[in-house]
């Protein structure tokens, strides 16, 4: 048999009990016990201290049953105790400061270094499971780290930045502290560890030569390829793994001007608003060029070789030489006059010369305000329940600016009348049609009559001398009609805490409601099915009209109403938790049924049952702790009980000399409460012959009918009861033939003589 036990666990806790048949009457413990385990003669098996699974992780233990001389009649059984770890132990780095190093350029992700960290809880489970961080970096820069670890193993290498940043001229050295994790680190009960690394940076052996530089249009030996060339260098160990990253080697090929410049795309595009003023900056026009930059094939110069249309005049525009910058050169542009212009512009450098183009759209500017098309809507009234979401008012403006832009585009917005935001405006973008929607809850309590006012406004900035005016302002009345409004609660779910013994009639708790249209509120309560409250209907103080019972109702929950008195007597409900924490009202009790309860009759040694109590409180994290002792005096001599932990007792017998018949035990249990509370219980043990370790009692104990030993005693009562007939009748017939033969010799004496 495997049992598993919890290292750690409180000691004397019931493991097993074993049985065996007659003629056993003891048990015998064997094997790695280490004066841990023990067991009753009854067969009960147990242990008296707490269990350490690093000091052994499993105990094997054989037990056998004896006879009343001691030997050997079952058994030995093999019986292995598993002890399962619990996260006892913290973690703990092999040492308290490590210290490496690692040239700069190394490989990321490959480990220059290892910290050791061991814990002595069972590795194969999470409490052993160790996980290992870096906390801090020191030097940090910008907040980037530069080492890595790996969380299982404890391995220390570059990340990707560290690997291309790290300088052994710029930080020489950096400090880590690293910590150590058990439970996966996935546990807030995780123990841990830190311990300080320092790395010292060392400086990259593996550097790439000088750029080689060859001459294009070289008169050398051919074939001469004309181009930049990179090769790669790489060293690797004798595995064929790289040590380092790869080194380009640059082989720099001198210019010459051998390429034209090149436009950016077929046609550039720029953008001008009418009415710019002179040397207004319209663009920056950059053309590409193949060549070496900063060599004089790759300068390029600028200039503008035609201009469609010319109108209202040609050389509207300036192109820099040298930039590229296009500003306006001799007027502002208005749309009438061309929407748009196209430019050629030629780009040359010292030897070639290209064709390039560019547009230049004119763009409407925002010099035309939206205007109302009236600038009252008049009076609008609504209940104060009209939906969220109804639109309520059309509301139109327009604008002369070009259409679909951000010049036309016209946004309505609520400057007057509305500071709570109850209303919102929406703007069709096709139709610049504003709809007017409640946002927020009408109120006739706090806002009856509103004058609203709008402003139109374009998300574009206005010219500069153009400004909004009254044209584009429009205002309505709007006026909120009352509505009759149920109750309104403060809170969803009011709270009240009691312990479960208040005395009847304490305040346990109260609710608040009022009322939109200032009517006064009755309170009520609903769901009250025990009957354990009352409300008052004025103040919403909450009482209780009946002992309550933590035991029956936890949490009581109940409704409040509160209806507004007049008007139309609307109502709202809310919620009342009532918490009820316990106090020790209930006596302990008998866990089970325990008519089932026997000992085999004769014993051939004391024996023992095993019985467990409860109660009906609240029991702390420690759970029950009960006492146990006989309920008489007179039970003494008998019997005696003795506790096996805070819930089981085991109630013995003190010698072997019962009848077989059915006890009664009174047993007396405290709960230790504060105050303590002490329960009287009948414990049935029955006293009959065991067949097979079971008790066998063919007729019962039914009323009315004899058991067995009523059956033999009426027997030889009925067959002693027959025998003293059968010996008077036996006497009395002998007696009568002695009284007939006197007769007759009397009859002979007398008898006269005849001659």
């Amino acid at each position: 048999m495997t049992f598993s036990i919890f290292e750690g666990q409180e000691p004397s806790q019931v493991i097993y009990q074993f049985k065996a048949n007659p003629p056993a009457v003891s048990f015998e413990l064997t094997g790695e016990t280490d004066d841990i385990f023990k067991i009753q003669p009854d067969g009960l098996l147990y242990y008296v201290r707490a269990l350490d699974r690093e000091t052994r992780a499993t105990h094997n233990l054989q037990i056998a049953a004896l006879d009343a001389h001691g030997a050997t009649v079952e058994g030995p059984v093999p019986v292995t105790i598993e002890v399962k770890d619990i996260n006892d132990n913290r973690p703990t780095f092999l040492q308290s400061k490590y210290e490496g190093s690692v040239r700069q350029n190394s490989r990321p992700g490959k480990p220059f270094m290892y910290v050791n960290a061991t814990d002595l809880d069972d590795p194969a489970t999470p409490n052993g499971q160790l996980f290992y961080q870096i906390v801090i970096q020191l030097p940090n820069v910008n907040g980037v780290m530069y080492f890595q670890i790996n969380n299982k193993t404890g391995a220390i290498s570059l990340t990707r930045p560290g690997s291309q940043e790290l300088d052994p001229v710029k930080n020489p050295s950096y400090n880590l502290v690293v910590s150590v994790k058990d439970m996966g680190g996935q546990s807030e009960n995780s123990f841990s560890d830190t311990a300080s690394v320092d790395i010292t940076v060392k400086e990259n052996i593996w550097k790439a030569p000088e750029p080689v530089e060859v001459l294009e249009n070289s008169t050398d030996p051919h074939p001469l390829k004309i181009t930049q060339y990179i090769f790669y260098a790489t060293a690797k160990d004798e595995y064929g793994k790289p040590l380092a990253f790869p080194l380009e080697i640059h082989v720099k090929v001198k210019d010459i001007n051998d390429n034209p410049p090149t436009c950016p795309s077929p046609v550039t595009v720029f953008e001008v608003q009418e009415n710019e003023g002179l040397g207004s900056s319209i663009g920056t026009f950059t053309a590409l060029d193949m060549d070496e930059e900063n060599t004089i094939h790759s300068v390029l110069k600028y200039k503008i070789v035609s201009q469609t249309p010319q109108i209202p005049k040609d050389g509207l525009f300036l192109v820099e030489e040298y930039s590229g910058k296009f500003q306006l050169a001799r007027q502002s542009l208005k749309k009438q006059d061309s929407p748009h212009y196209n430019l050629t512009v030629e780009v040359s450098d010292q030897d070639f010369k290209t064709l390039c183009f560019v547009q230049i759209n004119v763009i409407d500017i925002n010099d035309q305000i939206p205007i109302f098309e009236k600038s009252d809507y008049g009076n609008l009234t609504l209940p104060e329940d009209t939906a969220v979401g109804t639109i309520i008012l059309t509301i139109q403006a327009t604008d002369d600016d070009e259409p679909f832009t951000g010049s036309s585009k016209i946004l309505y917005r609520i400057i007057q009348g509305d500071d709570e935001g109850r209303l919102g405006v929406d703007t069709d973008p096709h139709t610049n049609r504003g709809y007017v929607t409640i946002k927020k809850p009408l109120d006739f309590e706090t806002a009856a009559f509103s004058s609203i006012v709008f402003k139109a406004e374009n998300p574009e900035p206005l010219v500069s001398g153009v400004t909004y005016n009254a044209s584009s302002f429009a205002s309505f009345k709007l006026i909120v009609t009352d509505v009759n409004e149920a109750p309104v609660f403060s809170q969803d779910v009011f709270q009240g805490k009691v312990k479960e013994d208040v005395a009847v009639g304490t305040k346990v708790g109260n609710v608040t409601a009022w009322d939109p249209e200032g009517l006064a509120i009755s309170y009520s309560l609903t769901g009250d099915t025990r009957g354990w409250l009352k409300i008052n209907s004025s103040t919403g103080e909450i009482f209780s009209v009946a002992p309550l019972d933590r035991e029956a109702e936890s949490v009581y929950r109940v409704q409040v109403v509160a209806t507004e008195v007049g008007g139309s007597s609307l109502r709202s409900t809310s919620n009342f938790h009532l918490t009820l924490t316990d106090v020790n009202d209930n006596p302990p009790r008998l866990a089970k049924d325990y008519s089932g309860l026997f000992l085999c009759h004769p014993l051939s040694a004391p024996g023992s049952v095993i019985f467990e109590a409860t109660d009906d409180d609240q029991q702390s994290f420690r759970g029950p702790q009960f006492t146990f002792a006989l309920g008489s005096e007179s039970l003494q001599n008998d019997w005696e009980v003795s506790k096996i932990n805070g819930t089981h007792a085991r109630l013995s017998t003190k010698h072997t000399d019962f009848e077989e018949r059915l006890y009664k035990i009174s047993i007396r249990i405290n709960d230790g409460g504060r105050p303590p509370l002490e329960g009287i219980v009948s414990l049935p043990v029955t006293f009959c012959t065991c067949v097979d370790g079971s008790c066998f009692r063919p007729v019962g104990s039914q009323e009315g009918r004899p058991t067995v030993g009523m059956a033999v005693g009426i027997l030889l009562t009925t067959l002693l009861v027959i025998g003293i007939i059968l010996t008077v009748v036996f006497i009395r017939i002998k007696n009568d033939k002695g009284n007939d033969n006197v007769e007759n010799a009397r009859s002979s004496e007398v008898k006269p003589l005849r001659s």
